[in-house]
């Protein structure tokens, strides 16, 4: 198996600390709204990661936090008129229903910001001690030019990060690119620390999180593209000057879903929350149809072609299992012996091992739609079909595609014997009598 690693620009063999055992944090949303269908996208993407790692029989500790303490937060509490940690609380279940609605797991480890506050102040009041940060009226900074290779993640230049517009203009600073730690203030929810009443910069968050939880550098570190800098830039820093290691081996980056060629951003207005997305599992497929690294852009016309793909999948996935159920020769333990459908499983795994081409796993999902297809028109051996079905589960549970497919009734297989007798018989008035039946019902 091998990673793009954004940190070394390369592809590599992917190696893990610990046999059989996968570390992973991936950035997770600061909770003062919805997420709209271009948040959806790692979470939907590193959801698929996980279900792959774990097919491979890894053991994945998978960490995803909140930030529930943030200046947008404090923003829209004043505007809502509503506490603080009552509103991000809200926007948390939110979140997780609309993971749910995508079909991604909620079994992982959620940290809040609010939770792992005293850690969080250790670990600054640590940099301070060992002269990697320091203190101005109550603010904490970080030292930036004790970093050697700061900017190695983004492959910037430190004099291309300070002339950067994303740099604090501050001039109490030793330098433009220190970024904050603790912020001196009494506005919102605040806490006491040695520094100050304050709360902390979102750069420390993280990365003292992965500390308290993992206690040692992580496998695998994933977030947007967006999030190379500044802010996991300055975890490596952090991590680099607490424990001289990167936070993570593996950093991975998705790329970033525009709509109609614009960035779909909150502060824009350009944006379509998920919760109000009709198609939930066409979203996914959507959103896994192009490599994680490369852009992706929205459109309502281009969507259209993901939605009957969607189609196609589902009715296909359906046929197959009420043609195996009908006959109670549903067997998922069944092994695979089929050359051909074989070859579209090592298709579709050496996609995934491919630094999680989920976009070639897709196109083998679609070659055993294929050759299912032509088996149930020819009414192929029983064999075939449960082998088929195998595969197909397969796939479909790895890319997290959830397929609604209730068992049949025996009435149900009552009716569908009587439309294969009838068949045979030539009494076609009632053969399409049954058939309609079967069709109404989904079976057929």
């Amino acid at each position: 198996m091998k990673i793009y690693n954004s940190y070394t620009d390369s592809l590599e063999e992917f190696k893990t600390f610990h046999p059989k055992q996968v570390n992973m944090y991936v950035c997770g949303p600061t909770v003062y709204n919805f997420i709209h269908i271009g948040n959806a996208r790692p979470v939907v993407f590193f959801d698929t990661v996980r279900r792959y790692l774990e097919s491979k029989d890894y053991k994945v500790k998978f960490v995803s936090n909140f930030t529930d303490v943030d200046d947008k937060i404090i923003q829209k509490s004043l505007e809502e008129n509503i506490p603080e940690l009552q509103l991000s609380g809200y926007y948390i279940e939110a979140f997780l229903n609309d993971l749910e609605a995508l079909n991604c797991k909620t079994d992982y480890i959620k940290p809040k910001v609010t939770e792992y506050m005293q850690h969080i102040i250790d670990y600054i009041k640590n940099l301070v001690d060992m002269g990697y940060a320091y203190e101005i009226n109550g603010d904490v900074y970080f030292r930036v030019s004790k970093i050697r290779d700061y900017g190695a993640l983004s492959n910037r230049e430190i004099d291309d990060l300070i002339s950067g517009s994303r740099v604090e203009v501050n001039e109490l600073k030793e330098n433009p690119l220190d970024f904050t730690l603790w912020k001196k203030t009494e506005t919102g929810l605040n806490f006491d620390s040695p520094f100050s009443v304050g709360r902390p910069g979102w750069h420390t968050e993280c990365v003292a999180m992965i500390d308290d939880i993992f206690g040692e550098e992580i496998d695998i570190h994933g977030g947007g593209t967006d999030l190379k800098f500044p802010h996991h830039e300055n975890e490596i820093a952090q991590a680099k000057a607490t424990h001289n290691h990167r936070v993570a081996n593996y950093w991975m980056h998705n790329g970033r879903l525009d709509m109609k060629d614009i960035k779909m951003s909150k502060s824009l207005g350009n944006v379509i929350f998920v919760k109000d997305f009709e198609y939930k599992m066409p979203l996914r497929y959507f959103l896994l149809s192009t490599h994680y690294r490369a852009p992706l852009n929205y459109s309502e016309e281009s969507f259209a072609m993901y939605i009957k793909e969607w189609e196609k999948l589902e009715n296909t996935y359906k046929s197959l299992f009420y043609k195996l159920d009908i006959i109670d020769e549903l067997v998922k333990g069944t092994k695979v012996s089929n050359q051909d459908i074989l070859d579209e499983i090592k298709n579709f795994n050496d996609a995934m091992d491919n630094d999680f081409n989920t976009a070639n796993a897709i196109t083998a999902l679609q070659g055993i739609l294929k050759i299912t297809n032509l088996n149930l028109r020819k009414n192929n051996n029983q064999k075939i079909l449960n082998e088929l079905f195998v595969a197909l589960n397969y796939m479909v549970s790895i890319l997290g595609f959830k397929i609604d497919a209730n068992p049949v009734t025996d009435k149900d297989r009552d009716t569908y014997k009587k439309w294969q007798d009838a068949r045979k018989n030539k009494e076609f008035d009632k053969a399409d009598e049954y058939r309609k039946a079967l069709i109404e019902k989904g079976i057929l």
